[in-house]
């Protein structure tokens, strides 16, 4: 029996979704899960007796941004929490934070130019 896409669903159900598997052991990373809900709070799991989390479909749809903002764009947690409660980033921010595929070029281009203005530097 399947549960349908809007049923809550547990936090193991949830690092499964988000494909949160710790390469060597196989288990599933739910602390990883537990930590961002003390991060952004954005996330409301209900909790019910036992002290068992479970989330709906909004709460899944931010994990899946936030999860995708760390892992897939290489941002940090505060580039995130900016997005998220959608302030602006400084340019800076965004080359800092975003190194995907896009802007991996226009990144390591910008880091060797920062190189070769130091290296010019110390040349004085």
């Amino acid at each position: 029996m399947n549960k349908s896409d809007n049923a809550y669903k547990s936090i193991g159900e949830v690092a499964k979704i988000l494909n949160l598997v710790n390469k060597k052991t196989g288990n599933l990373n739910t602390h990883t899960i537990r930590f961002w809900e003390k991060e952004f709070k954005q996330i409301k799991p209900k909790i019910f007796a036992g002290k068992r989390r479970y989330y709906d479909e909004s709460s899944i749809l931010i994990l899946k941004k936030i999860h995708f903002l760390l892992k897939e764009r290489g941002m940090t947690i505060n580039g995130v929490k900016k997005l998220l409660n959608n302030k602006p980033l400084k340019l800076d921010e965004v080359l800092n934070n975003s190194i995907s595929g896009d802007n991996l070029k226009l990144k390591n281009k910008l880091k060797k130019i920062l190189d070769l203005t130091k290296e010019l530097k110390n040349l004085k």
